[in-house]
């Protein structure tokens, strides 16, 4: 079998020497999280199990859907002895959800989050030459506060949640690097100065070191820069861009250029070099229009959850990455929300290149400890941490034009400050500051908490095309639909203040014709969906068309997110099925969406 999942993992941070150990480790299944004081740190493990596929998936060859409170894993690999003079360093791109790793026995990192990479210097424990045994155990309970995302937390799936993800589930890899190196930088697009700013943290600031920078295109290099690397914690470059080799990244032209990163020592030799790329593209705020560089592009997104049938959260190939891209295109779409999952990076290098909007979310959910009320949602300080590190990882990318850390968060208002409140601005704050160059949403649908919330959403899954053009039609007045009420009338969100507007969630068209055949018409186990099924394939399409022609014809929405793009399990309202075939005729959804929104004023 070849190796899975083989490409490099972190495509926009490239150096030449590095082993991906994907494959075959040792496993075994911690039910009682009891595998410490068991031994399971210390001895071979009972089971085999396919890196990076979760143990849930049938491509992990393990298949296993109940419960674990704990997995663990372990495997011995030799660091290569041509590393000699380097150090190596263990990346693990996402282990779900609580991750302790030992190497050679000694503990080399800890971290919590079930979204975001984390590393290791092996370089007290493993040289080069020498061999390493990689021992790891991820806790994975299914109580309490915790960002699951879309994973059940019943035994079954049900409704819109699904099959659980526990442990590794990307890919793991070893990295040379030389003891004084390149971090990973952050590159700024200015357009309106037709530049790139960046920002190169080093390992250490060494007398004498330099850092340069080289901006190239198609025709070759376009400018350089260079900077002391010794006086500032993270130098900081400018590459100029002159104005006959300016070229805009957008959705019809995703120009990307390529930057090349050396670290100089005090005699003029390359200490660490990396490759990157950048895309010079603008996101600006006018009244209610979101702008992409300068100008009203109407986002036509879709709800994408990122899920596969036989490999759950991972995808199963490099292939279906830019398939899920490629399909969401050919149907109209020209973007996506990242729904409740931090997608892995290589999609966000496809649609880096493939001109393809997105907005970077979290898989927030499972902050509930109760019904709609007081205090129902409680999520923890570990949420704003685990959603730095997905902007950090991701803040260089074109693709991504806004950031919404929580989904559908419903408490009441009231005249307490609550969890909620703390946690919604702490990420809201933390993500302004992290970025000040793309908008940011508190919270897509219901409960907005934050008064200066850059943008403002709604949810409305109303099928019937005329009540939901007249529920969407009084944003002319300030007045946009939005889910507002609690249970007895009670508000659990703040009001609109002329913030730009689109509705992020709507349609979720229910339909499977083979179901609808046997006359199934209600929500079930194995068939679950919004609102009424319609009654044929053909009733599908005038209901798309009618709720789609209501949003497209508003002129200060910006854009709206259908739901969805593929069938998941039981969730049956996708433009596709869950295995990608054709469902719907998507020329004729397409059809339905490329003609111009009266947003579309350029």
């Amino acid at each position: 079998m070849s190796q899975p999942r083989a490409e490099y993992p972190r495509p926009q941070f490239v150096r030449p020497e590095w082993v991906n150990l994907n494959g075959d480790w040792q496993f075994e299944i911690d039910r009682s999280d009891s595998g410490l004081e068991r031994g399971l740190r210390e001895r071979e493990l009972t089971q085999r199990i396919v890196v990076p596929f979760a143990p849930e998936s049938e491509l992990s060859g393990i298949e296993d859907v109940d419960f674990m409170e704990a997995v663990w894993y372990r495997t011995t690999v030799t660091i290569p002895a041509d590393w000699a003079g380097k150090e190596a360093v263990l990346h693990f791109q996402a282990v779900d959800h609580d991750a302790t790793v030992w190497v050679n026995g000694v503990e080399v990192v800890r971290h919590r989050g079930g979204f975001t990479p984390f590393s290791a210097n092996l370089r007290h424990v493993a040289a080069p030459g020498e061999e390493a045994t990689i021992v790891v155990r991820a806790r994975d309970t299914h109580r309490g506060p915790q960002a699951r995302g879309k994973q059940s937390q019943l035994y079954f799936n049900h409704s819109c949640l699904y099959t659980r993800t526990t442990g590794i589930w990307q890919t793991v890899w070893l990295e040379a690097v030389p003891t004084v190196h390149l971090k990973r930088p952050r590159i700024t697009p200015d357009v309106a100065g037709s530049s790139f700013h960046l920002e190169v943290p080093v390992s250490a600031n060494k007398a004498g070191y330099k850092i340069r920078a080289i901006l190239k295109d198609a025709d070759g290099e376009v400018t350089t820069a260079e900077v002391r690397a010794d006086l500032d914690l993270a130098p900081r470059l400018t590459l100029q861009v002159p104005a006959d080799r300016v070229r805009l990244w957008d959705t019809t032209d995703p120009h990307l250029y390529d930057v090349h990163l050396e670290l100089i020592d005090a005699e003029g030799n390359i200490a660490d070099a990396a490759d990157s790329y950048a895309g010079l593209r603008s996101v600006s705020i006018n009244g209610k229009a979101i702008l992409i560089n300068g100008k009203h592009v109407f986002q036509r997104l879709v709800l994408d959850q990122g899920y596969w049938p036989e490999s759950l959260m991972t995808a199963p190939s490099e292939e279906a990455l830019v398939r899920d891209i490629e399909l969401s295109l050919a149907a109209g779409f020209n973007g996506a929300r990242l729904h409740q999952k931090v997608f892995e990076e290589r999609f966000l290098y496809h649609a880096d290149r493939l001109g393809y909007l997105v907005w970077g979310e979290f898989g927030d959910w499972g902050s509930g400890v109760g019904h709609t009320g007081d205090d129902n949602q409680q999520p923890t300080a570990s949420y704003v941490g685990q959603w730095l590190e997905a902007v950090e990882r991701d803040y260089s990318h074109p693709s991504i034009v806004g950031w919404c850390p929580l989904n559908e968060t419903h408490q009441l208002l009231h005249d307490r400050i609550t969890q909620l409140d703390d946690v919604t601005r702490a990420m809201f704050l933390a993500t302004k500051a992290a970025d000040t160059s793309r908008p940011v949403l508190d919270a897509s649908g219901y409960s907005h908490r934050v008064p200066e919330t850059d943008v403002w959403d709604s949810h409305n899954y109303e099928q019937d095309p005329a009540e939901f053009a007249k529920q969407m039609a009084d944003l002319v007045n300030d007045k946009p639909y939005g889910n507002t009420g609690g249970p007895e009338g009670k508000p659990i969100s703040l009001a609109y203040d002329g913030q730009p507007y689109f509705c992020s969630e709507f349609g979720g068209i229910w339909w499977n014709e083979e179901k609808a055949a046997a006359g199934k018409s209600g929500n079930s186990a194995d068939s679950w969906g919004y609102g009424q099924r319609v009654a044929n394939e053909e009733e599908f399409y005038t209901r798309f068309a009618g709720l789609v022609d209501a949003l497209l014809d508003n002129e200060l929405m910006f854009g709206y997110c259908y739901t969805q793009l593929t069938d998941v399990f039981q969730e049956e309202n996708g433009v596709y099925n869950f295995d990608r075939s054709n469902k719907l005729d998507v020329p004729r959804i397409k059809a339905i969406q490329d003609r111009k929104a009266a947003y579309e004023k350029d």
